[in-house]
């Protein structure tokens, strides 16, 4: 971010949940000089964390915070407001993902973690369980296209379109080459209560058991 004075510091944005109000507003936190700044970029209310952390970025980018020079030539992002939202939303062992897991392995559930349901088919599960042939996988709104949390952004919007209408394409190719395969695939999106996303996975583990027994 620009500190002023032509001083480059970097910089981070933390969600603050109020506990009166439950408002969430993102702030904006450096350091100079071995002392912590933060400013107010404002309230956000998206409905998952990945989403509220990017609307922060964009909030600091019009404030006219960031420095346009600090995005290497070579990334896809096309401000540092971008580049630090894409950052954001980690590929594996997010929050979601681990929650969900931390609930089936609380039922007696015990499956692989990030692993290829089919060794010759280059697809990774977020939660596998291969004796049953069940792979979970856990998508995030951003890159897999919620419908009802998609966002694109403004800069570079038809690069990003075009991205990630091809991760959806993926997707669908995804869960096809799988049930080709013989496993039955859930997607779940983030945004869907850990517990009734523990549920789906439960009962589709449980259904795959019996149908499992019943042909034996």
């Amino acid at each position: 971010m620009d500190a002023g004075e032509g001083r480059l510091r970097s910089a981070r944005v933390v969600l603050k949940a109020s506990t009166r109000t439950g408002l969430v507003t993102a702030v904006l936190r450096w350091s100079v000089d071995g002392q912590e700044t933060s400013r107010s970029l404002g309230v956000v209310g998206h409905p998952t964390r990945a989403q509220n952390l990017r609307e922060g970025w964009r909030l600091a980018d019009e404030a006219g915070m960031l420095s346009k020079a600090s995005v290497p030539e070579d990334s896809w992002a096309s401000s540092p407001a971008t580049r630090k939202s894409m950052r954001a939303n980690k590929g594996k062992n997010t929050k979601p993902e681990m929650r969900l897991r931390s609930l089936l392995h609380r039922e007696g559930l015990r499956y692989k973690v990030s692993a290829r349901p089919v060794s010759t088919i280059r697809r990774t599960a977020d939660v596998v369980f291969p004796k049953v042939k069940v792979a979970v996988f856990v998508d995030g709104c951003y890159w897999h296209g919620c419908p009802d949390h998609r966002s694109v952004p403004v800069t570079n919007r038809e690069f990003w379109v075009t991205k990630l209408e091809g991760n959806m394409v993926r997707d669908k190719e995804t869960v096809r080459l799988l049930e080709e395969a013989g496993w039955k695939v859930l997607r779940i999106w983030e945004h869907v209560p850990p517990e009734e996303a523990a549920r789906l996975v439960i009962d589709q583990v449980t259904a795959a058991k019996r149908n499992s027994a019943a042909s034996e």
